[in-house]
């Protein structure tokens, strides 16, 4: 495994000189997690700053009957954790993976050593927490005050920015998305989520397959 190449990909790390990213790969560790893992705990978050290389995580919490809540879905160079410095508000979550994932990491020592000189990159990842901290609070007001057919297609544009693949006249989401994941995204019951995916359906807003879901394009304007 190449880390130095997988450092230079990193998009906060895009500023940085051969010489800047031979000296973090000195401190970092790189660790592979296989489809479904758990790498994350609510009652022991990770410390320091994770990235992820290649792979897709969920983040999601439990209510107090037991059902998830999915809050979001990290892909290549997404980054969680929190440092002495920040808190990416990942540490109150659970994150699993979607798929097999490799997942690099900084130990908090070594990484506030390395931005306290460097105050472009600090910068840089204050941006990435308040941008982070406006989608939380995008997603919060979502359930709470919308129905859920408005629910569903928000978690379905968001994804559909993230991660759709154009076909035809829609977006189609390149992840495996059961009726009782989205359920999970949006605090419904399958049940719900099934029914309105239907009358989506049958209205042709979206395209809707065994775990695959496409959003017609017009819904992204």
């Amino acid at each position: 495994m190449n880390k130095l190449w997988h450092l230079s990909q990193i998009k906060l790390f895009e500023s940085l000189s051969t010489e800047e990213v031979q000296y973090m790969h000195d401190f970092t560790t790189m660790t592979t997690y296989s489809k479904g893992a758990i790498i994350q705990y609510p009652q022991a978050p990770l410390e320091g700053l994770y990235f992820v290389k290649t792979g897709k995580l969920r983040l999601y919490t439990l209510h107090e009957s037991g059902k998830e809540y999915t809050i979001g879905i990290l892909r290549k160079g997404n980054s969680f954790g929190s440092t002495g410095l920040f808190d990416l508000g990942t540490k109150n979550a659970f994150i699993a993976t979607i798929e097999e994932s490799l997942v690099c990491h900084f130990e908090n020592r070594q990484l506030e050593e390395f931005l306290s000189k460097r105050p472009q990159l600090m910068l840089a990842i204050i941006e990435t927490l308040g941008k982070k901290i406006v989608e939380q609070q995008e997603m919060l007001q979502e359930l709470a005050f919308y129905d859920l057919r408005h629910r569903t297609l928000f978690w379905l544009k968001k994804l559909s920015i993230e991660f759709g693949v154009e076909e035809g006249e829609y977006l189609v989401i390149d992840l495996p998305l059961s009726h009782q994941d989205l359920a999970n995204m949006v605090g419904a019951t399958r049940e719900g989520v099934s029914s309105t995916l239907s009358t989506l359906s049958k209205q042709g807003l979206i395209l809707s397959r065994r775990k695959q879901i496409g959003l017609h394009r017009s819904l992204l304007d």
